[in-house]
Protein backbone atom coordinates (compact mmCIF):
# COMPACT_ATOMS: atom_id res chain seq x y z
CA UNK A 1 0.00 0.00 0.00
CA UNK A 2 3.15 2.13 0.99
CA UNK A 3 4.33 2.11 -2.32
CA UNK A 4 1.12 2.60 -4.46
CA UNK A 5 0.46 5.94 -2.25
CA UNK A 6 4.30 6.80 -2.92
CA UNK A 7 3.41 6.10 -7.13
CA UNK A 8 0.67 8.00 -6.95
CA UNK A 9 2.17 11.32 -5.20
CA UNK A 10 4.82 10.94 -7.69
CA UNK A 11 2.62 11.00 -10.57
CA UNK A 12 0.74 13.92 -9.42
CA UNK A 13 4.49 15.93 -9.01
CA UNK A 14 5.29 14.63 -12.86
CA UNK A 15 2.19 16.14 -13.63
CA UNK A 16 2.30 19.08 -11.94
CA UNK A 17 5.78 20.15 -12.96
CA UNK A 18 4.86 18.67 -16.34
CA UNK A 19 2.29 21.61 -16.98
CA UNK A 20 4.52 24.28 -16.52
CA UNK A 21 5.68 26.84 -19.67
CA UNK A 22 8.34 25.16 -21.72
CA UNK A 23 9.54 28.30 -21.69
CA UNK A 24 11.03 28.01 -18.56
CA UNK A 25 13.40 25.56 -19.57
CA UNK A 26 15.21 28.00 -21.78
CA UNK A 27 16.96 30.37 -19.29
CA UNK A 28 20.70 29.68 -19.26
CA UNK A 29 20.41 28.28 -22.01
CA UNK A 30 22.61 28.84 -25.54
CA UNK A 31 20.99 30.75 -28.43
CA UNK A 32 23.32 28.09 -30.57
CA UNK A 33 20.61 25.10 -28.36
CA UNK A 34 17.84 27.53 -28.94
CA UNK A 35 17.86 28.15 -32.65
CA UNK A 36 18.94 24.03 -32.68
CA UNK A 37 15.19 23.21 -31.14
CA UNK A 38 13.48 26.06 -32.06
CA UNK A 39 14.57 27.19 -35.65
CA UNK A 40 15.43 30.11 -37.04
CA UNK A 41 13.29 33.36 -35.24
CA UNK A 42 11.50 35.23 -37.66
CA UNK A 43 13.57 38.50 -36.83
CA UNK A 44 16.11 39.17 -34.68
CA UNK A 45 16.80 42.55 -33.03
CA UNK A 46 19.54 43.92 -31.43
CA UNK A 47 19.38 45.93 -27.83
CA UNK A 48 21.17 47.19 -25.08
CA UNK A 49 21.56 43.69 -23.52
CA UNK A 50 22.10 41.82 -26.57
CA UNK A 51 19.61 40.30 -28.93
CA UNK A 52 15.84 39.96 -28.90
CA UNK A 53 14.85 36.49 -30.95
CA UNK A 54 11.08 37.30 -32.14
CA UNK A 55 9.24 34.36 -32.77
CA UNK A 56 5.94 34.72 -34.19
CA UNK A 57 2.45 32.82 -35.39
CA UNK A 58 -0.32 34.17 -37.27
CA UNK A 59 -3.83 32.99 -35.96
CA UNK A 60 -6.59 33.52 -37.99
CA UNK A 61 -10.38 34.02 -36.63
CA UNK A 62 -13.55 33.09 -38.19
CA UNK A 63 -16.78 35.16 -37.57
CA UNK A 64 -17.09 32.20 -34.83
CA UNK A 65 -14.26 33.38 -33.43
CA UNK A 66 -12.54 30.14 -33.85
CA UNK A 67 -8.82 29.48 -34.50
CA UNK A 68 -8.22 28.90 -38.24
CA UNK A 69 -5.62 29.02 -40.85
CA UNK A 70 -7.67 30.26 -43.73
CA UNK A 71 -7.85 34.34 -44.74
CA UNK A 72 -9.83 36.32 -42.37
CA UNK A 73 -8.89 38.65 -39.15
CA UNK A 74 -6.25 37.74 -37.87
CA UNK A 75 -3.88 38.26 -34.88
CA UNK A 76 -0.26 37.32 -33.96
CA UNK A 77 1.04 35.72 -31.07
CA UNK A 78 4.35 36.52 -30.64
CA UNK A 79 7.51 34.85 -28.39
CA UNK A 80 10.47 37.08 -27.73
CA UNK A 81 13.70 35.61 -26.19
CA UNK A 82 15.91 37.56 -24.93
CA UNK A 83 19.86 36.51 -25.48
CA UNK A 84 22.55 38.53 -23.30
CA UNK A 85 26.29 38.90 -25.17
CA UNK A 86 27.23 35.39 -23.68
CA UNK A 87 24.83 33.76 -25.97
CA UNK A 88 23.22 32.64 -23.28
CA UNK A 89 18.95 33.15 -22.81
CA UNK A 90 17.92 35.59 -19.66
CA UNK A 91 14.59 36.11 -19.77
CA UNK A 92 11.59 35.73 -22.63
CA UNK A 93 7.86 37.35 -23.15
CA UNK A 94 4.64 36.18 -24.59
CA UNK A 95 2.44 38.82 -26.45
CA UNK A 96 -0.68 39.08 -29.07
CA UNK A 97 -0.43 41.65 -31.41
CA UNK A 98 -2.29 42.99 -34.44
CA UNK A 99 1.01 44.06 -36.21
CA UNK A 100 3.12 41.91 -38.20
CA UNK A 101 6.84 41.63 -37.21
CA UNK A 102 8.24 43.71 -39.54
CA UNK A 103 6.45 46.64 -37.41
CA UNK A 104 8.08 45.42 -34.54
CA UNK A 105 10.04 48.51 -32.57
CA UNK A 106 11.45 47.67 -28.74
CA UNK A 107 12.63 51.05 -27.17
CA UNK A 108 15.48 50.32 -24.96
Amino acid sequence: MKKITLLLIIIIFASCSSSKNTLDGLTGKTRHNLIKSWGFPIRTINNAQGQILVYADQVYKNSNNAKQRIAGPSYWNYTYIYIDFEGKVYSYKNEKQNYPPQQIVIAD
